[in-house]
């Protein structure tokens, strides 16, 4: 897709959302990562429309926008679920159990790693050390750390955020 046609793709939403993060980095040498993490702050991942906005913006080619956003397991391409679980793949936190940790999680929130659940409430993320690994294994939730989970406290912790979106919902449980 041509770098027009991926401009013409994007919403009036994003746009702006790209623009205020151009400006307000506008003079910030190296404002690549730091525009990055206000778009997906923003909108959540950082779409090829957006990746062709920020090129033409600080005027550098797609694909170097693109290695950045591939590159750092942070960044992400594709919308995620309302929750985005991270389990620690650490050596901490994989000699103390996050590869079954891991497999619990995929079966119970029925995602693999770097999936979302077909109904689009969770997300499940391998990422590289949370910093807890005198308290491995550890994991975030949606950015909230837990450590020393193990499979029955995790299910916990999910039963806590879908109890949780019920509420916010206002549907009865």
């Amino acid at each position: 897709m041509s770098n027009d046609e991926q401009l013409a793709k994007s919403t009036a939403h994003e746009k702006s959302v790209v623009n205020a993060a151009l400006y307000k980095h506008h003079e910030v040498p190296g404002a690549l990562l730091p525009i990055l993490h206000d778009v997906q702050d923003a909108l959540g991942f950082i779409s090829s429309g957006a990746v062709a906005m920020i090129a033409n913006g600080i005027n550098i080619s797609r694909a170097e926008v693109h290695g950045v956003v591939s590159y750092y397991s942070h960044f992400r391409d594709k919308p995620t679920g309302r929750c985005v679980v991270q389990i620690c793949r650490a050596e901490s936190c994989k000699a103390m159990g996050a590869d079954a940790l891991m497999a619990h999680a995929q079966t119970l929130l029925s995602c693999t790693p770097h999936g979302t659940s077909s109904n689009g409430d969770f997300s499940l993320e391998p990422v590289f050390c949370l910093g807890f690994c005198a308290n491995s294994p550890a994991i975030m939730i949606n950015d909230n750390p837990h450590a020393r989970v193990s499979p029955p406290l995790f299910d916990q912790l999910i039963a806590d955020f879908q109890s949780e979106v019920l509420q916010q919902t206002g549907v009865n449980q």
